[in-house]
């Protein structure tokens, strides 16, 4: 496809490797850089107070003259979310089909994202004519309609993106995979393949969706009561089938949620979801009905459902609470590291009245392909080299290992870290240094406002709490005129530990009386004192290290 000779050709993952989320991948090719993916990740445990995780751009605004353009392969928020914060530091076109780029232009809206962006909207049959290549797409099988992989075309051979995917032999139309058209492009002549590692350590097939929409519609016709069912908001696939199952079993649909709302309606406006009007309610109305033809489909903040249903559970939602008789579906595999927190709300909505099903019946299945999906890619794709993308480092692994029981050498496979250039020269595939890649923390309207240190301070104060320790001073006299005051939050219950205040309280003046009576001193070296000082003897007391704010105020001489 191109007629140039391309002299240089490297590939980096800003994020994506390593963990689940925050997909962004570079391709370069000659002096061009090509984004694939702008993606966001939930906060991990540790990261306290943070809303969300974007990667690091500084490589891309470094060289912001070469970056030509955004590529996204499907509208999820692991793959879109970060565009409104990357978009304002970088003025590039954004490439995306139609339901992508309108789910993208709702998160514009939505942080408020000032100017207006350069979207152009693109297809399966699409071909982009670059400087230094041609990119072409081709339909894969994901939970959400319009998911595309992406072809990068050097003098070389192709660089194929696959985007998330899966096989699934009973897709409905809006689903179905270009399978030919993936067979063609490998038959082309493929260089490098990066293709989803998310269900690499799962061996066989992922389970179709036709299993999924009959225990659906089995579950919502044999149920006694409401059904309350949760997802994922852009879990499109399931949305429908919850519909479906709903239509089939006599039974009218509430939608709660505002993110689940923002998409359904996108969705349905664009033709993605087929439902008919009398089907969907008010959330209003369903006491004007029976509890056998009500169903409430939800979800959470960020799209996320458990927490909408611990709610529920706890008889705090502000639209509907589980009640005896009602009959949960979880359509939602746990966000990582949450599983726990499932756990917890299953528990509470068993405690409720309910009856529970995750897990029990296929109510739900993967978005990813596989290990024989994965390697069906690859045998599609036939390429030269390979690199597994998105995906823990072990999922990695197990698509290392897919990939050579596949028949790629394994010098021609390679795992790269966040950052890490891979460059492919010489026939060979090697690695080209690194280019800086990490973790921007969004806190509120913050955006990289909070750092390690920030967190580290936010751990301390969430494992042994805070002591502020305010002490009075006279100008003049260099004496005590108040305090020490000592004030504890979630160190200890002072009401009960009166002893230890108060010899902490003695423990600050004997501190600050030696220190104001050496003939000079200063500010930084008491406070670092006190600290010191208190510090020590409440670790002796107590076996905890509670956060020490010390505040000196001068008061000045009363005028005689």
């Amino acid at each position: 496809m191109r007629q140039r000779k391309n002299q240089t050709i490297k590939l980096i993952a800003l994020g994506g490797v390593g963990e689940i989320g925050k997909n962004m991948y570079l391709v370069e090719v000659d002096k061009d850089i090509f984004v694939v993916d702008a993606g966001l990740m939930f906060p991990e445990d540790e990261m306290l107070g943070i809303d969300v995780v974007i990667p690091d751009i500084s490589y891309l605004t470094d060289n912001k003259e070469r970056v030509k353009a955004i590529f996204l392969t499907h509208g999820h928020e692991d793959h879109i979310g970060a565009l409104p914060y990357i978009l304002r530091q970088l003025d590039v076109p954004v490439y995306g089909t139609r339901l992508t780029l309108a789910l993208a232009q709702a998160k514009m809206k939505e942080q408020e994202l000032k100017g207006k962006p350069n979207f152009i909207e693109v297809d399966s049959d699409s071909v982009i004519d670059m400087d230094s290549v041609d990119v072409s797409f081709f339909r894969t099988n994901h939970s959400i309609p319009d998911s595309v992989g992406i072809c990068f075309h050097t003098s070389e051979g192709a660089i194929v993106h696959t985007g998330d995917f899966k096989f699934d032999q009973a897709a409905a139309d809006l689903y179905k995979p270009e399978i030919g058209k993936m067979a063609r492009i490998g038959e082309n002549g493929v260089l490098c393949l990066l293709s989803d590692s998310t269900e690499a350590e799962k061996p066989g097939y992922t389970k179709s969706e036709a299993i999924v929409a009959s225990e659906m519609f089995d579950t919502f016709y044999n149920a006694p009561g409401r059904v309350i069912a949760a997802c994922f908001a852009s879990d499109l696939n399931r949305i429908q089938q919850i519909f479906d199952a709903a239509q089939q079993s006599g039974r009218k649909v509430a939608v709660v949620g505002k993110s689940l709302e923002q998409i359904y309606h996108i969705a349905l406006d664009l033709g993605y979801l087929t439902i008919p009007d009398e089907l969907i309610i008010p959330i209003s109305e369903v006491n004007n009905y029976s509890e056998r033809e009500i169903v409430v489909l939800t979800t959470g903040t960020q799209g996320e459902p458990i927490e909408a249903l611990q709610k529920m559970a706890r008889q705090s939602h502000k639209h509907v609470n589980i009640q005896p008789g009602d009959t949960v579906i979880i359509a939602a595999s746990p966000l990582q590291g949450s599983e726990v927190f499932l756990f917890k709300t299953v528990d509470m909505l068993f405690r409720a009245g309910a009856n529970v099903i995750s897990g029990k019946k296929t109510i739900h299945v993967s978005s990813h392909g596989s290990q024989e999906e994965l390697k069906f890619m690859i045998n599609l794709m036939n390429p030269k080299f390979f690199i597994p993308v998105h995906g823990e480092y072990k999922m990695l692994k197990a698509h290392e290992k897919i990939a050579r029981a596949s028949g790629i050498p394994q010098e021609n496979i390679y795992i790269a870290d966040k950052g890490e250039a891979v460059e492919i020269k010489d026939g060979k595939l090697m690695p080209a240094g690194k280019v800086p890649a990490g973790n921007v923390l969004i806190d509120g309207i913050g955006v990289g406002d909070v750092g390690n240190i920030v967190l580290r301070d936010r751990r301390l104060l969430s494992q042994d709490g805070i002591l502020i320790v305010v002490v009075s001073l006279t100008r003049k006299e260099k004496k005590i005129a108040a305090g020490p005051e000592i004030i504890s939050r979630g160190f200890v219950y002072v009401r009960e530990s009166e002893k230890l205040m108060d010899e902490s309280v003695k423990l600050v003046r004997d501190v600050v009386e030696k220190n104001v009576s050496r003939d000079s001193f200063d500010w930084a070296s008491l406070k670092q004192d006190m600290r010191d000082e208190l510090n020590r003897f409440l670790y002796e007391k107590t076996k905890r290290r509670p956060m020490i704010l010390p505040i000196i105020m001068e008061v000045p001489e009363p005028r005689s």
